[in-house]
Order: C-alpha cells, then structure tokens, then sequence
C-alpha cells in the first residue's frame, strides 16, 4: 500500500506531458466579408436584429400567443430538449470516469469433505480501480463530451428560431388569405350587380348576349378563386395547429393592416453570426467534438496507468479457515501499453482526421449559407418595399380610371369590355399590394432567423 502514492504522485506528475490541447476556432471564411451592402442597412453597432427578443420582435398579441404555445407544445422541441439531458448525461459520465470506481462483491461458500463438519468461508470485500489520465485520453474524452453538450444545445435552439420563424410566416400567410378572400367577396358583389345590370339592358337591348355571358363567366371565375383561397387558408390554419403541437382548430388573429415592418434594419457586425446564429455554433461545436474525438485517437497510441486495489473481511486469509475473520488488503499497478493493434490505431486515427476535416468544411459552409440568407433577406426587404410602392400607385391609377369608365359607360361613352379590364386591372393591383406586403414581412422574419434571432 505504500507503493501507491508514489505511483499516483508520478502519473499525475506526468499528464503535464501528454498529447493535450485546446480547440481553436479555425479561420475558414474571411467572416468581415459575409455581409453585402444591398441597401444601406448594414451596420457595425454590436446591437442587431438577431439579438432582439421575439416578443419585440413581433408584436401581435395573437402572434405572440401562438409563438408561446408552440414553444410549450411543439414536439420537435420537445425532442431537442430531450437530447439535451442525453448529452447532460453522456458529459457527467466522462467526468465520473476521473474518479475511482468502487466494486462491493460479498462471496461465501459451505464445504464438506467425506462427511465431516462443514467449511464456511465468506469474504466481503470491496475493490478500487483507478485509471491515470497520462496522456489526456480522459480529458479529451470530457472535452468532447461538453462540446456535444454545446452542439445539442445549439440544435435545441436553433429548433426554437425555426419554429418561432415557422409560425409567424403561416401567421403572415393567414393574414394575407384572409385580405385577398375579403377583396375577393368585393369583387364578386361589384360582378354580381354588374350582371343583373347586363341582364336588364339585355332585356331592353340596351346589351348583347355575348357581354351578359362574358359577365356570368367571369363571376364564375371568381367564385372558383374564392373557393380555391378559403381552401388554401383552412390548410395553412391546419399547418399552424401541426407546429403548435395540437389538433386543428381556428386560429384567433389580427388583420394585415396592424403589422407593420421595423423602421430600422440593424445587422450588427457579421462576427456575432459565430455565436448568435445556432445552426453556426453547432456545426461548430460538431467541429470541436471531431477535433476532441482526434486527440483520443492519438492517446491511443500511449500506455494507460490503472491503479488497483482491495480492501475487506475474510475468515480465509491463508491456509486455514479461521473464525472470526481478519481484515485482506491487497494493492496493484498496471502498466497497458498497445503492441499488436498499431494497424487498427493508424486507421482510427486516419477515420478520426477524416472526420475533422469534414466537420470544419460543415462548418466553412454554414458560415457562407448564413452570410448567403442574411444577404437574400436584406435584399428582399428592400425590393418588396419597392413593389409595394409601384402596386400602391398603380392601385390608385386604376381606381380613377374605373370610376371614370363607370359614368362613361352609364352614358354610353365606355364599352363593356373597357370597364371590365379596369376592373380586373384594379383586382390585380390589390392583390398585388396584400402580397408584397406579406412578403415584405416574410422577408424580415427571414432575415430574424438568419441572424439568429428567437435562439435566446
């Protein structure tokens, strides 16, 4: 036993030698650069979108609602949570495998030789094992494990940013439905009264045939358009009650007129994208657990100190069976050192670098796809903006032009045909603005998630 704290004084005086180092985060993509200038937003204020919590960000009290609920009910996360406590786990384990373990394993036995009294031998023992981390094997070990913990802990996040993303697109997809269903039932009652007018000049001669007919036909396009809308809007409620975590109800909601776009874009510098942005930081801890994952394979190649011993009572300490018993006290070192499997070694190695080298070009490409959607969603807010705009002009152009086709028409001055392309013009520009508007807002939900925004 005296042996034994020279031996543990040596081995932990030695694990300063081994092969143990620090993940680095390797510069893979010139990070400055991510970022394009389209529209004069970009900033270097350490503050960005991304950072804003989601209940600023939208400030709908039925969108916020609904983000709640998804975020208590949602199975994905609920899944990603799950994996949390796995990693949690798997983490505490490594760390427990620096202590000793401990093994308490009572045995005894009865003995009779021809006949005579019987033997009773019993031994309560309880034995130590201690593995010596020399050259980090354990550390690197643990190190992996936590970056695993990080990974899922990104992955858990980057599930919340989708899902509040995922909600408030299908929220902004209701809203628009709604708007063009409700210009829809304007436009039905404009033709419904417009083919009751035909049919009672029709009857005078006031009107042909074909115009009355054209007039039923159209109405009866815009009642399978309508029908086609409602449907499309029952489906998007059905896809937000899938995401809430819930079977299908209606979904209580404001109007498109209420929402409106941030006044400011602020990007923030693109370096925060390595740690705002979820999806970044977990191909990154993906990278950091391969690099880990290397250092193991390179211990590998080194022997491993274990410490042994054992401590109990026994009534069999020697030759004879003796009662009472005595105490049994027994120490050991060993020393394993891999002699035969340097060809396995090798090529766990080579699979391990592999594997490193795979997860950093992981990692080279999230970067560029985060700099690529940061990029698409700054892009596409301003040019929706612009659409909106031209619509919105367009939309009044239209609407003096049909008024003026009206009174002419009523005079005789308009054909039929002149008012009812005015007409169908003016529908179109409408459903023109709802659209831009709702893509514009989609735009800015797509630039929150691509900046990391929801994540916190």
């Amino acid at each position: 036993m005296k042996y034994i704290p020279i031996i543990t004084i040596m081995a932990l005086g030695m694990t300063s030698c081994g092969i143990y180092s620090n993940y680095s985060r390797p510069d893979v993509v010139e990070v400055e650069s991510l970022y394009n200038d389209y529209t004069k937003t970009k900033s270097d204020s350490l503050q960005s979108l991304g950072t804003m919590p989601w209940r600023e960000m939208f400030t709908d009290p039925e969108l916020q609602a609904l983000i709640a609920e998804g975020l208590e009910s949602n199975t994905d996360l609920q899944i990603a949570l799950l994996r949390i406590d796995e990693a949690k786990a798997g983490l505490q384990a490594s760390k427990l495998a620096f202590l000793p373990s401990l093994t308490f394993s009572p045995n005894g036995s009865i003995t009779s030789v021809d006949g005579k009294k019987a033997s009773k031998i019993y031994e309560l023992p309880v034995a130590m094992s201690w593995e010596i981390d020399l050259f980090g094997k354990l550390r690197n070990a643990k190190k992996e494990s936590q970056a695993l913990l990080l990974q899922q802990t990104a992955y858990m996040k980057l599930v919340q940013s989708q899902l509040i993303a995922s909600i408030a697109n299908a929220y902004y997809s209701l809203l628009m439905l709604d708007s063009q269903i409700e210009i829809s039932n304007q436009t039905i009652e404009i033709w419904r009264e417009q083919v009751r007018t035909l049919e009672l000049q029709l009857k005078v001669g006031g009107t042909r045939e074909n115009a009355v007919s054209q007039a039923r036909a159209n109405l009866s396009g815009l009642l399978s358009s309508l029908n086609n809308l409602e449907r499309q809007r029952q489906e998007v409620e059905n896809a937000i009650c899938t995401l809430l975590g819930v079977t299908s109800r209606h979904i209580d909601r404001g109007t498109l007129e209420n929402q409106t776009v941030p006044e400011k874009l602020s990007v923030g510098v693109p370096l925060h994208l390595l740690s705002n942005r979820p999806d970044v930081v977990q191909a990154e801890m993906a990278l950091a657990a391969a690099y880990y994952s290397t250092n193991q394979a390179r211990a590998a190649f080194y022997p491993s100190l274990t410490l042994g011993g054992s401590a109990g009572w026994t009534n069999s300490a020697g030759q004879a069976v003796s009662n009472p018993g005595g105490w049994i006290l027994s120490a050991l070192a060993s020393l394993t050192q891999p002699i035969f499997q340097r060809g396995k070694l090798v090529s766990n190695l080579r699979i391990a670098k592999d594997e490193e080298e795979i997860a950093k070009l992981n990692y080279k490409q999230a970067l560029l796809n985060a700099g690529q959607e940061v990029n698409d969603a700054l892009y596409s807010i301003w040019s929706y903006g612009k659409d909106f705009g031209y619509h919105e002009q367009q939309k009044e152009a239209l609407e003096r032009t049909v008024k003026a086709n009206e009174t002419l028409f009523k005079t005789n001055n308009a054909t039929y045909l002149e008012l009812l392309s005015s007409r169908q013009d003016l529908l179109s520009a409408k459903l023109n603005m709802v659209s831009d508007k709702v893509s514009q807002l989609q735009s800015v939900v797509s630039l929150y998630e691509a900046l990391g925004g929801g994540a916190m």
